[in-house]
């Protein structure tokens, strides 16, 4: 959850290193710090709050130095203030550490070398670990490479880490185990960070450590990899990086967020490019085509995911029930293992995630491939550990998503998954060539209709200064935008900090009908396709109560108009299509009613974009 920076080179490391910890904000917000050595000494400067208070601190020091590693906190042992801050130092204050993850069994590691005689000044396991290695170092007499490497095979948990020794300042030595960590590669200087962000203006060639990797990285040297567990050499893959600095910069919108929401129609389609060949009749996925057979013959597919994915999720049921006809299960993966799931050979998993390093889905994925399961990837971030855990897989290409409520890694998910899904179906013999062409060329036709729909962007602003005081709301949907009732409640909570449910429309009149009346605001999904005159029936249920009524409606609809207080209007398209669409209003609902409440879009509190903890 946590960002972490480094940087040994020619460069003076404060920019670089502040610079890299702004961009990976978005991994947590509650503290940050910045340990820089100029040669002589090691100045720290570390506080509660964000990377813009980190830089006020760092005035107060000195910035000189060309080795230097910084942090930005999403709290977890601990809480939120200038003690508990990365980095952290060893009792001697030779060894300096930063870490994103969890040290499970750290209390008894404290306790142990308590009775050593380390003290210890913050709540963190992160300082536990530091000296744990300085313990390592010291009683084993071994340089701190070898002491990183036996001090990780005392400790259970996740972590990326990166670490230092005054006493060799030409080295950074770091490690991963569940966590992401990147090492950037330039010219006799080296950047590490827990995604290649914050060095792609410097450098297109890094190196992604694989769990259980640990690397020393020197100064006129190689990368030097090694196993943690056997101290095996491992030969370092260096891949070209295919970020560009300007997909990681606002481009003149006020926040991120805003900025992804408008992506979606270029993002949608980069998805499908080179994969949907209307004109030939043909979808080319290579993740399913060397490996159709384990499709056509599984049993039932199971979808792990948390938050945004598993509703792109809930989406992906009903498309691949409807089309390709093959029973599917929606999991949230923090919940999967610890239910002893039944899993054979004979079933498919698509784990579903953003970032490609969310815990608890690589958790299942793991458990999944013991029971001999076919595990296929759905992520953005190419090279991550979902990506590389994978069988086979396929990315979302939506580019970097840097705001924390996802928007367009939710359309493209769905993309990815609609396709799969056709694919499958015309395989299976569910559609015929027709059909199948069909949904094609409709499917050509979102981005040109997400643009469309992002034009009722005036009108939405309007509705959301009527409603941005509400103190909660009912998202509704029938079918396939039940998913996306969900999904747009989620938004308005993540950002606004406004409770919000949703439900399927017909479960209102089950309990949370007797929540209605003329202060809730019920937003509905009430497209012509699918469940239409139910959804109209439900409406009617919501006006008699004095519900107010927010509906997203096809274009021209009238009998909705009667009923409700706002209209929103989408393209018609086909029902499987429909959640392209009709999150677009939903996802601008919630970033003008919490800007209109003052709240920070893209860093909203207590969350991080990547969850690499469970």
């Amino acid at each position: 959850m946590c960002g972490i920076v480094g940087y040994i080179g020619h460069r003076e490391a404060f920019p670089v290193i502040i610079k890299g910890l702004q961009r990976l904000e978005y991994r947590g917000y509650d503290s940050a710090g910045i340990a820089l050595y100029d040669g002589t000494q090691i100045n720290m400067a570390k506080t509660k709050g964000k990377v813009e208070d980190l830089k006020k601190k760092s005035a107060k020091i000195s910035q000189a130095g060309h080795l230097g590693i910084g942090h930005t906190r999403w709290a977890t042992h601990g809480e939120p203030n200038d003690v508990n801050s990365h980095p952290h130092y060893s009792n001697s204050g030779e060894l300096v550490i930063i870490h994103n993850g969890i040290i499970e069994n750290y209390e008894a590691i404290k306790q142990e070398l308590g009775t050593r005689g380390y003290v210890f000044h913050s709540d963190t396991d992160t300082e536990v670990l530091v000296n744990l290695i300085e313990e390592v170092k010291k009683t084993e007499g071994v340089k701190l490479g070898k002491a990183v490497q036996i001090a990780l095979n005392q400790v259970v948990g996740a972590y990326a880490i990166a670490v230092f020794d005054i006493k060799k300042p030409d080295e950074i030595v770091v490690a991963k185990l569940g966590s992401p960590l990147a090492i950037g590669i330039g010219d006799n200087e080296f950047f590490i960070a827990s995604d290649a962000s914050p060095f792609i203006e410097f450098t297109n060639n890094a190196v992604y450590l694989e769990d259980e990797e640990m690397a020393i990285v020197r100064l006129g040297k190689e990368i030097k990899l090694r196993k943690i567990k056997d101290d095996a050499v491992a030969y370092p893959r260096i891949l070209e990086l295919q970020m560009n600095l300007e997909e990681i910069e606002k481009g003149g919108y006020e926040h991120f967020m805003l900025k992804e929401i408008y992506e979606q129609p270029r993002a949608i389609q980069d998805t499908y490019r080179g994969r949907l060949l209307a004109d030939q009749g043909l979808i080319r996925m290579a993740g399913i085509d060397q490996n159709l057979e384990k499709f056509i013959n599984a049993n039932r597919i199971i979808i792990v995911a948390c938050g945004t994915s598993w509703h792109a999720g809930l989406v992906a049921e009903y498309i691949f029930e409807d089309l390709a006809r093959i029973p599917v299960e929606v999991e949230y993966a923090s919940e999967f293992r610890y239910r002893n799931p039944v899993i054979t050979d004979k079933d498919v998993m698509i784990a579903i995630s953003q970032s490609g390093e969310t815990a608890d889905t690589l958790a299942a994925i793991k458990l999944a491939k013991e029971k001999g399961a076919f595990v296929f990837g759905v992520c953005n971030v190419v090279g991550s550990s979902i990506a590389r855990e994978s069988h086979a897989g396929a990315y979302t290409h939506a580019g970097p998503e840097i705001g924390v409520a996802s928007t367009k890694a939710f359309t493209t998910q769905i993309t990815v998954l609609t396709l799969m899904a056709l694919k499958l179906a015309k395989e299976k013999g569910a559609f015929s060539q027709s059909r199948f062409h069909e949904y094609l060329t409709e499917l050509e036709t979102i981005p040109s209709k997400v643009e469309k729909a992002l034009e009722s962007n005036p009108l939405i602003e309007i509705i959301s200064d009527v409603y941005k005081d509400s103190p909660n709301c009912l998202y509704l949907g029938r079918g396939y935008n039940f998913p996306v009732a969900l999904e747009g409640a989620l938004k308005l909570k993540e950002i606004s900090y406004i409770h919000a449910e949703g439900y399927p429309a017909a479960e209102m009149k089950h309990g949370p009908i007797a929540l209605i009346d003329e202060q809730m605001p019920v937003f509905v999904i009430a497209t012509k396709k699918g469940h239409y005159e139910k959804v109209v029936s439900n409406i009617q249920e919501i006006k008699s109560r004095k519900g107010k009524i927010i509906a997203i409606v096809t274009e021209g609809d009238e009998q909705v108009r009667e009923l409700a207080d706002h209209v929103i209007e989408v393209p018609e398209t086909f029902e499987s299509f429909t959640p392209l669409l009709t999150t677009i209003p939903l996802q601008l609902l919630s970033y003008h009613i919490a800007v209109m409440r003052n709240c920070n879009v893209d860093q909203p509190r207590n969350l991080a974009k990547s969850v690499t903890v469970e």
